[in-house]
């Protein structure tokens, strides 16, 4: 077992986990959700607006934690693949805002999330690996996105 960090370190690292994990929120303030939005079909489970800021809001610390778990067992040297994992997965998550809300194609976004589920889950195998609180702590982000891929491929069918 590699030793931990010292503690300041991982507490920055803490803080850059949180940061990183927040600015997949940022694709947001450059999507205007207009008319389109509101116009769409969408099923009467369509949870209200107000629901996904503070559902992403916990979402995103959530990541962060499990991310910095895995970080703190040796760091980026000894779990690589795990973080790349887990970086890949932010990545497509980053994505989702713009295909489903900027260029108005849920058939994209359809894609990007299903990919992002299944990247979610290898991550979550990966991490059980290292830590298993850091694996525990993605299934809520795991559960909320099967349902955003339910809702999605839902929203894409009553839109053609």
């Amino acid at each position: 077992m590699t030793p931990y960090p010292s503690f300041p370190r991982q507490t920055l690292a803490l803080f850059g986990w949180l940061a990183l994990c927040f600015t997949a929120s940022a694709t947001s303030l450059f999507i205007s959700v207009d008319g389109w939005h509101y116009a769409l079909i969408k099923p009467s489970w369509n949870p209200p607006s107000w629901v996904f800021a503070p559902a992403w809001t916990l979402l995103y610390i959530l990541m962060a934690v499990s991310a910095w778990l895995v970080w703190r067992v040796g760091g980026w040297r000894v779990q690589t693949k795990a973080l790349c994992l887990f970086m890949v997965q932010w990545a497509l998550n980053l994505l989702w805002t713009p295909l489903f809300f900027g260029i108005h194609r849920p058939d994209l976004a359809l894609i990007d999330i299903l990919a992002l589920w299944l990247t979610i889950s290898i991550t979550l195998l990966a991490f059980w690996q290292v830590r298993r609180l850091a694996s525990v702590l993605l299934l809520p982000y795991l559960a909320w996105v099967t349902f955003a891929t339910a809702l999605n491929f839902t929203i894409w069918r009553l839109n053609p």
